[in-house]
């Protein structure tokens, strides 16, 4: 069975490193699949979760908060400012900060802050929807 190298690496640390048979995350303007030998291919990622099948047919999910993909016949790269680990994700932190960035947005006095918020909304919202799906697969 072919499989390919995939890494996924955060501002931080290397989340995932490691080989496997299939990756689906959120592409910019929709959902992206890779397999090995898959044409090359640059491309920004929206917020949302990184599902990396291994080659003995378990699943890795990481969230990552937006980022870019690489992706080359014989591996895949995804880079993000934040990413997170699935079984890490904590779902209180996740409400928590939704409400913040839904409190900033409210108080938001400038283009700048209702922008910023905007964003941090989508973030949190994402992940929240990521570690939904996450919690469905165990």
């Amino acid at each position: 069975m072919a499989t390919m190298r995939v890494d996924v690496v955060s501002a931080e640390e290397s989340i995932f490193s490691g080989e496997a048979k299939f990756v689906a995350l959120p592409g910019e303007v929709g959902e992206l699949g890779i397999l090995p030998r898959h044409t090359p291919l640059i491309s920004r990622i929206k917020a949302g979760s990184v599902r990396i099948e291994m080659a003995d047919g378990t699943e890795e999910f990481v969230f990552v908060a937006g980022g870019i993909l690489e992706v080359q016949p014989d591996g895949v790269t995804v880079l993000s400012d934040t990413a997170v680990r699935g079984k890490d994700l904590d779902d209180e932190k996740a409400n928590e900060a939704k409400l913040a960035a839904e409190e900033a947005l409210k108080n938001a006095k400038s283009d700048l802050d209702i922008a910023k918020a905007q964003s941090e909304l989508a973030v949190m919202a994402a992940q929240i929807a990521a570690l939904r799906k996450y919690r469905q697969k165990r």
